[in-house]
C-alpha cells in the first residue's frame, strides 16, 4: 500500500528513476515495520547488484 502511494503520484518515470524511488520509499517504510521481512537477504542482494556501493553494507 505504501509503495503504491509513492508510485501513484507520478504518471511516468524516466530511466531508472522508478528503482530509485522504490528503494528510497522502502528505506522510509522499513522504519515502521515491526515484523521480520521474508526473503530480505535476496532483495538486498539485488539492491547490491543494481546500486553497488550506494547500498550500506550494515543494512539487514
Amino acid at each position: 500500500m505504501s509503495l503504491r502511494k509513492v508510485i501513484k503520484t507520478k504518471a511516468s518515470f524516466p530511466n531508472d528513476a522508478l528503482k530509485k524511488v522504490l528503494y528510497l520509499a522502502l528505506n522510509n517504510i522499513e522504519k515502521k515495520w515491526t515484523m521480520p521481512l521474508k526473503n530480505w537477504s535476496g532483495a538486498m542482494n539485488q539492491f547490491l547488484i543494481l546500486f553497488g556501493d550506494r547500498v550500506p553494507l550494515n543494512a539487514n
